[in-house]
């Protein structure tokens, strides 16, 4: 039985309320920032309204105005970050799809010892073995290239293990039909599981992508050229400026531009994201 308790209900919407302007307000004076001139911004005191240089500020941002901030243009910075982003997304996915219908659906020695062996790389992220990556991918010539943005961090054991865990409580008379009909284990795979993993890969993808797109560390490392820098590498090169004060309403806008495709994928994969999890019976 739902209790009906006018109170609680409105102290849960004024916690709501509370909790969406604390995380949209920062965003807001960012926004804020990006729609004045820079002089105004120097004085120290952020306006809390929009002011009349938003079409200018922006048409900057897309044009040279970044580059004299001390970044490349944003639209290649983005595109560059798309493309990574999108590769390690898919990568990940694919490799984890593949990796886990083998462990779950394939019986060879060593079956349990090679899952615990992927497991147990959680416990080593790219800053602990981030200097043999790198000595790989610099041996290989995949610096400054979108292999070697996006090749080292397509491997996923958190991926990997929630198939795994999917795939076990999918019903074996679903394989035992498949056979039955003549189906193969390529076949079994795309008609059957793929079908059935639909909300988890939804739902995986959003997580990867922006993870992938927040990636800084590992892209400052393998990129010296201009032309495969990220936008979170280009914003924090924005705001390092040397001998000068930083362009904030460049560096402000910049940033509204690198949330609109996190925020896009999210909020078209919304129900899908949801599904993927919170559904545990198929």
């Amino acid at each position: 039985m739902v209790e009906n308790r006018p109170l609680l209900n409105l102290m849960t919407h004024v916690v709501l309320m509370l909790g969406v302007v604390v995380v949209f307000f920062p965003v807001w004076i960012a926004f804020v920032a990006s729609t004045y001139p820079p002089e105004s911004l120097m004085q120290g005191v952020v306006p809390l309204w929009p002011g009349d240089r938003m079409v200018e500020n922006y048409a900057s941002i897309l044009g040279e105005g970044v580059q004299a901030a001390g970044s490349p243009p944003v639209g290649m910075m983005m595109l560059n970050s798309l493309v990574m982003a999108l590769a390690i997304a898919i990568g990940k996915i694919v490799i984890s799809l593949a990796s886990a219908y083998a462990i779950v659906y394939f019986r060879f020695p060593f079956r349990g010892l090679v899952f615990w062996t992927i497991f147990v790389t959680l416990m080593l992220p790219v800053e602990v073995r981030i200097l043999p990556t790198f000595e790989v991918v610099a041996g290989l010539g995949l610096l400054n290239s979108y292999a070697g943005l996006s090749l080292p961090l397509i491997a996923s054991a958190t991926a990997t293990f929630l198939f795994r865990q999917f795939f076990l409580t999918v019903p074996d008379e679903l394989l035992e039909a498949a056979r039955i009909d003549g189906a193969g284990p390529i076949r079994f795979f795309f008609d059957v599981l793929l079908p059935l993993s639909r909300t988890n890969i939804a739902a995986l993808f959003v997580i990867l992508f922006i993870y992938g797109w927040n990636q800084y560390l590992w892209p400052l490392l393998v990129t010296t050229e201009e032309s495969y820098y990220t936008v979170v590498m280009g914003i924090q090169r924005m705001v390092s400026v040397p001998d000068s004060e930083p362009l904030w309403h460049l560096v402000m806008g910049t940033s509204i531009l690198a949330m609109l495709p996190p925020v896009i994928v999210v909020v078209v994969m919304q129900r899908l994201f949801v599904k993927g999890l919170v559904e545990v019976e198929k």
